[in-house]
Formats: C-alpha cells, structure tokens, sequence
C-alpha cells in the first residue's frame, strides 16, 4: 500500500552534493534541503509549511485516561496556505490563528499513519492553535492503575513517541526530518510530579502545575511526558535520577556511574550539548531498554541487577545524545543512522570506563544478535542498511540490522583508516551536523569528501555501498575475538560433554556477560537432568540479572522445565519489555503444550504491557 508521500528523488539528490568540498554556509543550506525529503510515514509538507515551535498546554485527567491539550504552533511559511500535521485518534475541537478560527480537515484515518489534519492559513497565517483531546487508547501512551506501580498508591502515565506515535498525543508534524523547540505547561493532580525531554523540575509543587523549556530543536520522536509520584536523586553536578519512592534509593545505586559515562562520551566526540543527563527509572511495562528522550532518558526498571552490571543500556541511550538527537536520521529509512552508530558509541564509552574485554564482549553480543535477525529474516531487504518502509509501520525496520550491521559497518572503518583518523571524521560529523537531519545518501557522500578519499584505498576495502543496499552481511565483516567468551566456549564443550555443572570452572567469571553466553550457547534441547544440574548449581530461576534470567527462561521453554514454569509466568506478568517477552512469547508459540500456556499468561499480562509490546504479541500469538 502507497500511501500521500514518497521520497521525491530529486530533492534528494540536492542534499547530496559532497558537503565537505563547500563552503560551511553551503553545507547548512544543502543540509536544510535534506529535512525536505518527503518522509513516507508524515502528511507534512515542510516544503510549504514547516513547524519551528510548539507551545503545549496539557491537562492530565486520569480518570477519563485522556490529555486535554492546546498545541499552539508556530510556523515557517514557505509557499502555499495549507498546513499539514498528523493525527492519530485525536479529537479536534477547533483550531484558531490566536484570534479567528480556521478552516480544518480532518482526513479519514490510515492503518498506522493515522489522519492528516488540513488547516486552511490565512495570507498573513504565522501561528495556529490546536484545541485537542487524546483517545483513552492513543498507542503512545501507557496509563497505569496503582496497582501496576512499585508504590502501589498512585496512577502513572509516560508517553513513547518512536516511531510514529508523538501524533496520538500531539498534533504535530510527526518526522524525524522536522525539529522544532517547545515549551509546554503540564497540570496534574497535586500528589504527582509531570517530566518531559526538557528543562526538568526536580520536586513536586503544591499547584500542580508544571512549565517545560526545550531550547534545542528536537524531531516528534523526542516528545516525552511521564506523570506519577516520583521523586529525584543528584548522581552528580550534570546527571541524577527519578524514580518511585520505592525505587529511588535501589536506581541511585544502580546508575552511580552516570557520571564518568559522561565524561567518557565527552572526552571521545565532543561536548554534551544538552545541559543535564537524567535518567526515569519507570514501571516495568515500559517497551523498551531505554528511550533517549533529551535530557532525560526513559528506562526500563529490568537493568536493575544489584550489582550495576547492566549499565551499559544508559551508555547506549547517553550516546544518543550526539548519535541520533544531536544528528539524527532525516525518515525511518535511514535508522541506521540513529542506531548503528549509537551501538558503536556505546561500545567506545564501555570500552573507556570498563576495559576493551568488556566491549569486546559487548560486539560479540552485537554479531550473535545480528546473525540471528539475519537468519529471521531470510537475509532480505529488511537486512538492508537503507531500508524501503514505504507503506509499513517503520517499528518493523526497529531490529539488530540497523544497531549491529550499523554497528560492524562503522567498526570496518576504525579498522580501516585507523581509530585516530576515525575518531577524528565522528568529532567533525556530531559538530557539523548537530541539531540537524541527515539522509542516508548524504552520510556516504560527507564520508567519501572527508574521510574514505584521504586514506588510499580505503573506500575499495570497506565497499559502503555493498554495506548499506545489499541485504546480508558483507564478506568484509570485522571479526571480535574475546579470551573470555573462548573460555565460555570450552565451558559449554565439558559441560555438553557431560561435565557436571558443579565441575565447570567457572570462577573466574566477573561479567554477566559471560553467564549470558554460556547459556545462550548451550544446545536447544537440554534434558531435564541438565537443567536440574544446572539450576542445583547456579541457581539460574533465581537470578536477579534479567539478562541471563532471560536466557535461561528460553531454555525453559525449550526443554519443557516444569519446576522453572511458576518464575517463566512471573516475569511475564511482571516484564513489559519487548526484547524479553516478545522472544519468550515466541518460543513458546512453536509448540502446542506451551502455546496454550502462553495464551494462558498473555490473557492476565496483556493489560500491563504497552501497545508496542502488545502489537508484537498479539500477531505471535494469533
């Protein structure tokens, strides 16, 4: 299915000239050409009208489970006297110029897209205030009872605007390509404190009330807004975190390191240009790992271990500070822009702070991650760096292709030209084309003009073109050794050998990463005695790393290990995250037994987990 947009070709090829062979004003203006490529997944046309600025007056009504809202929006008119913004389930009471109302359309709705709002500008048109009310199922926002918090006493609410959701909660022009700033006021009940991707309060108010600043254009994606009863903890001078009472004290701990992550990300690419670093530690039906909402990421509460060996999620969303919402990808089709070099910056960060073992560990997680969506996904188009989601919802193109390809991609080129050189072309990237857009196609050409064509023969070794429009994995892919996942390895040979688990040798173990990888190594049909054995010896159903309790659940499924079944439902009762539970509900599907278990369980969960979570669930389970 086509739908209103596609990509116009040739305003494309404007925005691909060799930047690096004009002059910085030249580059701007070609940079600016690029966010006007028609995004396939956005009714704007910021060629005509485009939106510099959002003033948003929300007030938060639980009950109802809506947001009553005025989105005054200030303009960039270039040619023509029609505004388009995406909606999805909006309720459009009026729209005025501050002083009249205007002529709207609200089109008809479109699978994933939702309706294109039409406003008719007047000649001397500059502002438009849209009076709004979101649906009670807007798919952007999670509203949670009490008893689906930690504290059990108040309701909670946070939004996640990737990819494509900011519209069910903001009439907007709802494109990577577009960034704009925003200031926002947010009325809540009195108990609750309101947060966003912006300026921050740090304690709760007795009216209520909230005002947001967010000087930094930012894309629709960036919007972010949780409501609960949270409180704050300083880590540092520039970072702290938020979290439930209850679970402040346990986030603080977790995330000390916040701080010396920042000062490694900047010692790497340049200053952090964003003013504070936050993290929201949320409730547990929150999707994802992380979301890199500025200034103030969202994460998921399943990276609290007790022993802060999860961390390496909050360098990856601190990464995406220069990687993404610094620079970020002008349509869903050039993710790997975001994406790939996030994965790479967080593996510089680790690699910092922890030694190059641990980041060695990490890119051997990236390759068996990307070998395994490579084989899901029969190593075609999806498998493509650039990708073609015209006409589908772009969280399909949201898998390891973009974060791992990505990631051995830009790893071929350290290799390559050398880390110095390398490290050098990113520093000048993040600041050329910071607070901007870039296509795919752009990124090549900025490559060739200012790195690939100063070192001989470096553009013929790494072949980017093969890297980014051919589907699989180039014969050229950059090979990780680790001497700790080699003593893993022989771990798993004994023990399928017949080594009994209390004979392994494995204490000299110090990262979960190395328990992760025995366990995901370990063969697919492990007897009943093995995995008793197993879990006599390690004590895998009782693990309070996520990770591994993850690994371990699947072998669970897999080797139909009752006595691990109570913890298997559990965590699917208790676990929102879809890199989890989506996996998890999947093996399960692939036998009669444990399917009808697994409809059993998504019946009571279904209503904890957040509309992206349940999308993928519901077609696994269908």
């Amino acid at each position: 299915m086509k739908y209103l947009y596609h990509v116009l070709t040739s305003l494309l090829l404007l925005g691909l000239v060799a930047c690096g062979t004009q002059t910085k004003e030249q580059q701007e203006e070609k940079t600016e050409e690029t966010q006007q490529v028609r995004d396939p997944h956005s009714f704007a046309r910021p060629n005509e009208v485009v939106v510099k600025h959002l003033d948003l007056d929300l007030k938060v009504d639980f009950d109802n489970k809506v947001l009553n809202g005025v989105a005054t929006l200030d303009l960039e008119r270039k040619e023509g006297n029609k505004l388009m913004l995406d909606t999805r389930l909006l309720t459009i009471e009026k729209v005025t110029d501050g002083k009249d109302e205007l002529v709207y359309t609200l089109h008809d709705e479109l699978p994933f897209v939702g309706s294109a709002l039409e406003i008719d500008l007047k000649d001397n048109t500059s502002k438009v205030a849209v009076y709004y009310k979101t649906s009670p199922e807007a798919p952007a926002i999670q509203w949670l009872a009490s008893s689906q918090t930690a504290g059990k006493k108040h309701p909670f609410l946070f939004t996640q605007s990737q990819a494509i959701l900011a519209r069910s909660w903001v009439p907007i022009q709802d494109s990577p390509g577009i960034r704009f700033t925003y200031d926002a006021k947010v009325t809540v009940p009195t108990e609750l404190l309101a947060l966003m991707s912006a300026e921050n309060p740090q304690e709760k108010n007795v009216e209520g009330v909230y005002n947001f600043k967010q000087a930094k254009p930012i894309p629709a994606y960036l919007l972010a807004l949780a409501v609960g009863d949270i409180e704050f903890a300083p880590i540092g001078k520039r970072t702290g975190v938020y979290a439930e009472p209850s679970m402040l004290k346990k986030t603080k701990y977790e995330l000390e390191g916040m701080g010396e992550m920042l000062i490694a990300a900047e010692k790497l690419y340049g200053s952090y240009k964003w003013g504070r670093y936050d993290v929201l530690m949320l409730p547990p039906s929150f999707p994802f790992g992380g979301m890199e909402n500025p200034m103030l990421t969202f994460a998921t509460p399943t990276i609290i271990a007790g022993d802060r060996s999860l961390t390496s999620l909050i360098a990856h969303e601190l990464a995406h500070s220069w990687s993404g919402n610094l620079v970020t990808n002008a349509t869903w089709n050039d993710f790997w822009l975001n994406e790939g070099f996030t994965v790479y910056f967080e593996l510089r960060i680790m690699e910092e702070v922890y030694g190059k073992s641990f980041s060695d560990m990490l890119a051997l997680i990236s390759r068996r991650d990307l070998d395994l969506d490579l084989e899901d996904l029969k190593y075609g188009d999806d498998t493509k760096l650039k990708l073609d989601l015209d006409g589908r919802d772009p969280d399909e193109g949201m898998n390891s292709i973009a974060y791992d390809k990505g990631f051995h991609f830009l790893l071929l080129i350290e290799q390559t030209v050398g880390r110095e050189k390398w490290d050098a072309f990113l520093k000048q990237y993040f600041n050329e084309f910071a607070f901007k857009t870039v296509t795919t196609e752009a990124f090549l050409a900025y490559l060739k003009t200012n790195l690939l064509d100063k070192v001989e023969g470096a553009e013929n070794t790494i072949n980017p073109e093969a890297w980014v429009y051919n589907g699989g994995l180039p014969d050229n892919c950059p090979v990780v050794a680790s001497e700790r996942y080699n003593k893993v390895d022989e771990t798993v040979k004994k023990f399928v050998g017949g080594t009994k688990a209390a004979e392994l040798e494995t204490k000299d173990w110090i990262f979960y990463q190395e328990w992760e990888h025995f366990l995901s190594e370990l063969p697919d049909d492990l007897t009943t005695e093995q995995m008793t054995n197993l879990d006599k010896q390690f004590k895998f159903t009782e693990n309070g790393n996520n990770e591994i309790l993850f690994q371990w659940l699947m072998h669970v499924i897999q080797s139909e290990y009752k006595p691990a079944y109570g913890k298997l439902e559990q965590f699917l009762m208790t676990v929102g995250r879809r890199k989890f539970i989506a996996p998890l509900y999947r093996e399960m599907a692939k036998k009669e037994v444990t399917k009808e278990m697994a409809k059993k369980i998504y019946e009571k969960a279904r209503g904890n987990y957040h509309y992206v979570s349940v999308a993928t669930i519901d077609e696994i389970l269908k």
